[in-house]
Protein backbone atom coordinates (compact mmCIF):
# COMPACT_ATOMS: atom_id res chain seq x y z
CA UNK A 1 0.00 0.00 0.00
CA UNK A 2 2.76 2.27 0.75
CA UNK A 3 4.54 2.03 -2.43
CA UNK A 4 0.90 3.70 -4.11
CA UNK A 5 2.13 7.08 -2.69
CA UNK A 6 6.01 7.04 -3.46
CA UNK A 7 5.48 9.10 -6.37
CA UNK A 8 3.63 12.00 -3.83
CA UNK A 9 7.13 11.82 -1.85
CA UNK A 10 8.24 15.24 -3.09
CA UNK A 11 5.85 17.08 -1.84
CA UNK A 12 6.01 15.89 1.22
CA UNK A 13 9.23 16.67 1.69
CA UNK A 14 8.75 19.91 0.02
CA UNK A 15 6.64 20.08 3.76
CA UNK A 16 8.86 19.00 5.90
CA UNK A 17 12.19 20.50 4.93
CA UNK A 18 11.17 23.67 3.86
CA UNK A 19 8.94 24.41 6.61
CA UNK A 20 11.00 22.89 8.94
CA UNK A 21 11.39 25.99 11.95
CA UNK A 22 13.64 26.22 14.53
CA UNK A 23 12.85 23.14 16.82
CA UNK A 24 11.32 23.46 20.00
CA UNK A 25 14.16 24.28 23.25
CA UNK A 26 13.05 21.50 24.61
CA UNK A 27 13.98 19.47 21.43
CA UNK A 28 16.97 20.40 20.88
CA UNK A 29 19.19 19.68 23.97
CA UNK A 30 20.06 15.64 22.84
CA UNK A 31 20.56 16.97 19.14
CA UNK A 32 23.98 16.32 17.45
CA UNK A 33 26.28 19.20 16.88
CA UNK A 34 25.47 18.89 13.21
CA UNK A 35 21.90 18.62 13.20
CA UNK A 36 21.62 21.44 15.80
CA UNK A 37 23.44 23.60 13.13
CA UNK A 38 21.40 22.79 10.49
CA UNK A 39 18.31 23.74 12.91
CA UNK A 40 19.85 26.90 13.57
CA UNK A 41 20.63 27.87 10.01
CA UNK A 42 17.09 27.44 8.29
CA UNK A 43 14.64 29.91 8.26
CA UNK A 44 12.03 29.93 10.41
CA UNK A 45 9.13 30.82 7.56
CA UNK A 46 5.08 30.54 8.04
CA UNK A 47 5.08 30.83 3.88
CA UNK A 48 7.24 30.39 1.36
CA UNK A 49 7.30 30.81 -2.54
CA UNK A 50 9.29 29.63 -5.12
CA UNK A 51 10.34 28.16 -8.39
CA UNK A 52 11.48 24.36 -8.72
CA UNK A 53 13.18 22.59 -11.43
CA UNK A 54 13.29 18.88 -11.10
CA UNK A 55 15.10 15.96 -12.81
CA UNK A 56 14.05 12.24 -12.54
CA UNK A 57 16.57 9.35 -13.95
CA UNK A 58 15.02 6.55 -14.15
CA UNK A 59 16.39 3.45 -14.06
CA UNK A 60 17.19 1.68 -17.57
CA UNK A 61 16.74 4.89 -19.36
CA UNK A 62 19.16 7.20 -21.06
CA UNK A 63 17.69 10.45 -20.85
CA UNK A 64 15.84 11.80 -17.56
CA UNK A 65 12.57 13.41 -17.29
CA UNK A 66 12.99 16.72 -16.65
CA UNK A 67 9.55 19.51 -15.40
CA UNK A 68 9.64 23.26 -14.07
CA UNK A 69 7.11 25.16 -12.01
CA UNK A 70 6.94 26.89 -8.89
CA UNK A 71 5.78 26.34 -5.25
CA UNK A 72 3.89 27.37 -2.60
CA UNK A 73 4.19 26.28 1.06
CA UNK A 74 2.07 27.08 4.03
CA UNK A 75 3.47 25.29 7.62
CA UNK A 76 0.89 23.41 8.99
CA UNK A 77 -1.28 23.40 6.05
CA UNK A 78 1.11 22.11 3.08
CA UNK A 79 2.58 22.83 -0.29
CA UNK A 80 0.82 23.50 -3.48
CA UNK A 81 2.94 22.15 -6.48
CA UNK A 82 2.31 23.34 -9.76
CA UNK A 83 4.33 21.89 -12.83
CA UNK A 84 4.68 24.66 -16.16
CA UNK A 85 6.40 22.53 -17.80
CA UNK A 86 6.70 20.15 -19.77
CA UNK A 87 2.37 19.81 -19.28
CA UNK A 88 0.64 22.68 -17.00
CA UNK A 89 -0.82 20.19 -13.82
CA UNK A 90 -1.07 20.87 -10.01
CA UNK A 91 -0.93 18.91 -7.06
CA UNK A 92 -1.96 20.09 -3.31
CA UNK A 93 -0.78 17.98 -1.18
CA UNK A 94 -1.99 18.60 3.43
CA UNK A 95 -2.49 16.43 6.26
CA UNK A 96 -5.94 14.58 5.19
CA UNK A 97 -5.85 14.39 1.50
CA UNK A 98 -3.84 14.98 -1.97
CA UNK A 99 -5.94 16.81 -4.88
CA UNK A 100 -4.82 17.43 -8.39
CA UNK A 101 -6.07 20.48 -10.18
CA UNK A 102 -6.17 20.24 -14.13
CA UNK A 103 -5.97 23.28 -16.04
CA UNK A 104 -9.91 24.17 -16.10
CA UNK A 105 -9.35 24.04 -12.20
CA UNK A 106 -11.02 21.09 -11.66
CA UNK A 107 -9.97 19.47 -8.99
CA UNK A 108 -9.96 15.99 -7.87
CA UNK A 109 -9.03 13.72 -4.84
CA UNK A 110 -6.16 11.52 -5.88
CA UNK A 111 -5.43 9.85 -1.86
CA UNK A 112 -7.57 10.40 1.28
CA UNK A 113 -5.72 9.76 4.59
CA UNK A 114 -9.41 8.77 5.86
CA UNK A 115 -8.97 6.00 3.74
CA UNK A 116 -5.90 5.16 3.50
CA UNK A 117 -4.01 4.31 6.26
CA UNK A 118 -0.53 4.54 4.45
CA UNK A 119 -1.01 7.89 3.54
CA UNK A 120 -2.03 8.70 6.80
CA UNK A 121 1.17 6.92 8.50
CA UNK A 122 3.56 9.30 5.87
CA UNK A 123 1.55 11.98 6.68
CA UNK A 124 2.22 11.69 10.32
CA UNK A 125 5.89 11.51 9.63
CA UNK A 126 6.08 14.23 7.74
CA UNK A 127 4.43 16.84 9.70
CA UNK A 128 5.92 15.46 12.59
CA UNK A 129 9.47 17.06 11.18
CA UNK A 130 7.52 19.88 10.29
CA UNK A 131 6.29 20.50 13.71
CA UNK A 132 10.22 19.90 14.93
CA UNK A 133 9.59 15.92 16.35
CA UNK A 134 12.99 15.10 16.01
CA UNK A 135 12.59 11.76 17.90
CA UNK A 136 9.72 10.65 15.62
CA UNK A 137 12.05 10.93 12.75
CA UNK A 138 14.88 9.76 14.31
CA UNK A 139 12.69 6.46 15.12
CA UNK A 140 12.37 5.74 11.40
CA UNK A 141 16.07 7.42 10.00
CA UNK A 142 19.33 7.58 10.65
CA UNK A 143 20.29 11.16 10.21
CA UNK A 144 23.81 12.12 8.96
CA UNK A 145 24.15 16.46 9.39
CA UNK A 146 26.85 18.19 8.23
CA UNK A 147 27.77 21.79 8.93
CA UNK A 148 29.55 23.39 6.00
CA UNK A 149 31.26 27.21 5.75
CA UNK A 150 29.38 30.31 4.66
CA UNK A 151 26.24 29.00 6.50
CA UNK A 152 25.54 25.96 4.67
CA UNK A 153 24.48 22.44 5.50
CA UNK A 154 23.90 19.06 3.87
CA UNK A 155 21.73 16.50 5.81
CA UNK A 156 21.41 12.73 4.42
CA UNK A 157 18.50 10.62 5.70
CA UNK A 158 18.57 6.77 5.63
CA UNK A 159 15.41 4.83 6.20
CA UNK A 160 15.33 2.34 9.08
CA UNK A 161 12.23 1.38 8.52
CA UNK A 162 11.70 -1.34 6.36
CA UNK A 163 8.28 -0.26 4.96
CA UNK A 164 10.58 2.95 4.05
CA UNK A 165 13.52 1.39 2.99
CA UNK A 166 11.33 -0.35 -0.10
CA UNK A 167 10.94 2.84 -1.20
CA UNK A 168 14.19 4.93 -0.55
CA UNK A 169 17.65 4.21 -0.34
CA UNK A 170 18.43 7.76 1.12
CA UNK A 171 17.35 11.42 1.17
CA UNK A 172 19.79 14.13 0.51
CA UNK A 173 19.39 17.87 1.25
CA UNK A 174 21.87 20.80 1.29
CA UNK A 175 20.80 24.10 1.76
CA UNK A 176 21.97 27.39 3.75
CA UNK A 177 19.13 29.88 4.79
CA UNK A 178 16.78 27.81 3.16
CA UNK A 179 17.16 24.12 1.69
CA UNK A 180 18.24 24.53 -2.09
CA UNK A 181 18.80 20.85 -3.33
CA UNK A 182 16.77 17.26 -2.37
CA UNK A 183 18.03 14.35 -3.95
CA UNK A 184 15.49 11.30 -3.44
CA UNK A 185 17.43 7.72 -4.56
CA UNK A 186 14.73 5.26 -4.62
CA UNK A 187 15.20 1.35 -3.32
CA UNK A 188 14.97 1.00 -7.39
CA UNK A 189 17.91 2.93 -8.60
CA UNK A 190 15.32 5.81 -9.80
CA UNK A 191 17.13 9.03 -8.36
CA UNK A 192 14.97 12.53 -8.27
CA UNK A 193 16.90 15.79 -8.50
CA UNK A 194 14.83 18.66 -6.67
CA UNK A 195 16.19 22.56 -7.10
CA UNK A 196 14.44 25.47 -5.25
CA UNK A 197 15.23 29.31 -6.76
CA UNK A 198 13.77 32.72 -6.16
CA UNK A 199 12.40 31.69 -2.52
CA UNK A 200 10.79 34.18 -1.01
CA UNK A 201 9.17 34.84 2.66
CA UNK A 202 6.97 37.65 1.84
CA UNK A 203 4.03 38.19 1.82
CA UNK A 204 4.66 36.53 5.29
CA UNK A 205 0.71 35.74 5.06
CA UNK A 206 -1.33 33.53 2.57
CA UNK A 207 -3.52 35.83 0.10
CA UNK A 208 -7.35 35.19 0.11
CA UNK A 209 -7.02 33.31 -3.03
CA UNK A 210 -3.89 31.49 -1.79
CA UNK A 211 -5.70 30.49 1.48
CA UNK A 212 -8.32 28.91 -0.41
CA UNK A 213 -6.27 26.66 -2.83
CA UNK A 214 -6.05 24.63 1.29
CA UNK A 215 -9.64 24.38 1.42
Amino acid sequence: MVKTFAKYWAGYILIAVLSSTALPVSATSALPDGLDAVRQRVAQVEVLRGSFEQEKQVAGFNNPLRSQGRFLLAHGKGVVWTTLKPFPSEMVVTRERILSVDSAGNRRVEADATQQPALREINALMFALVDGDVSALAQRFDLAAQALPNEAWSLVLTPKAAALARLFSKIELRGDRYVRQVVITEAGGDRTVLKFFDLSETPARLSADEAKRFE
